[in-house]
């Protein structure tokens, strides 16, 4: 099994930016795809982004785009999600996720990750 743990959240102006870090343990991040989500008081968890194990594909939702790098660093079993121009709606628990499989769309959906973080809450102020 792997562990995650996110780190990095917390209050921001609008405008502003922050880095989640998703730290791992347990086995090598290096096998698996890395999603991350948010969810928001009172809505279902959303798709952010994704990243495959090599690095070389990704996703992310039409609401990020433009906003947000992905980065993975399998040396120090940690992956990063950088967002910039931060909204109020972006206010959510933010989780990452990891699966062992052949990357493709179905990345964007939660019910294709088998390990998850605890989530790291970002708050975002107008």
């Amino acid at each position: 099994q792997v562990q995650l743990v996110e780190s990095g959240g917390g209050l921001v102006q609008a405008g502003g930016s922050l880095r989640l870090s998703c730290a791992a343990s347990g086995r090598s991040l290096s096998n698996y795809n890395m999603g991350w989500f948010r969810q928001a008081p009172g809505k279902e968890r959303e798709f952010v982004a994704a990243l495959s194990r090599s690095g070389s594909i990704t996703y992310s939702a039409d609401s990020l785009k433009g906003r947000i790098t992905q980065a993975r660093d399998n040396g120090k079993n940690t992956a990063y999600l950088h967002m910039d121009s931060l909204k109020p709606e972006d206010t959510a628990v933010y989780s990452c996720a990891a699966e062992p499989g052949i990357p493709g769309p179905r990345l964007m959906s939660p019910l294709e990750y088998t390990y998850w973080g605890q989530g790291t809450q970002v708050t975002v102020s107008s």
